[in-house]
């Protein structure tokens, strides 16, 4: 009882940490607006690590790679330190537990950053209906637009309702049930 516990304790730590420098990685790649209190808090958290790291892992393409491996990094040690926890012999599968690791990692990092965008679509709908003028709002438009515009296309309102939003959030859970958390199931029931 007590390990599920500390497992909890862990995983949630650096869930939240890995949601984080997933955020600063899409807004950057995104080009989101930072003059608001979401991106400058975003920043604040993630700054002590991923300032240094560039240092040694530059960007490409506008692509900011040092704050991706560093949540991909975050997401190995989560994975390694869950599988010792379960005691794993990590003598026996010296060679399969590494790519095993690395597996978990970039499922998990695929499973947060659907549920990054879920939640931006939810937070997004939720304020337009109460306060569409807030000052997140450019940082809500930035990350949902790449996955609501293709949406808007296929499926027009009705009586000025967007649906979009809706379908989007219900495609995005079933991505994360039907493949990521199968293939996690999967990779799991290996050991």
């Amino acid at each position: 009882m007590l390990q599920s516990a500390f497992s909890f304790l862990l995983n949630t730590l650096f869930s939240i940490f890995t949601f984080a420098l997933l955020l600063r990685f899409y807004l950057q790649w995104l080009k989101a607006p930072f003059q608001n209190p979401l991106a400058q808090m975003t920043i604040a958290l993630t700054d002590f690590i991923v300032k240094p790291t560039r240092k040694w892992i530059p960007s490409w393409k506008k692509l900011d790679l040092s704050t991706l491996f560093l949540a991909f990094l975050a997401q190995c040690l989560l994975q390694f330190i869950l599988l010792l926890m379960r005691g794993l012999p990590l003598a026996i599968h010296e060679n399969f537990i590494w790519l095993s690791i690395a597996l978990l990692a970039i499922l998990a990092l695929i499973r947060l950053s659907l549920d990054l965008f879920f939640y931006a679509i939810l937070l997004q709908a939720l304020l337009s209906w109460v306060n569409p003028h807030t000052p997140i709002s450019g940082v809500l438009d930035a990350l949902t637009r790449p996955i609501l515009a293709p949406l808007r296309r296929w499926i027009p309102p009705v009586n000025g309702i967007d649906f979009s939003a809706l379908v989007a959030m219900i495609l995005l859970q079933m991505l994360n049930i039907s493949f990521v958390v199968y293939l996690k199931n999967h990779l799991n029931s290996i050991f």
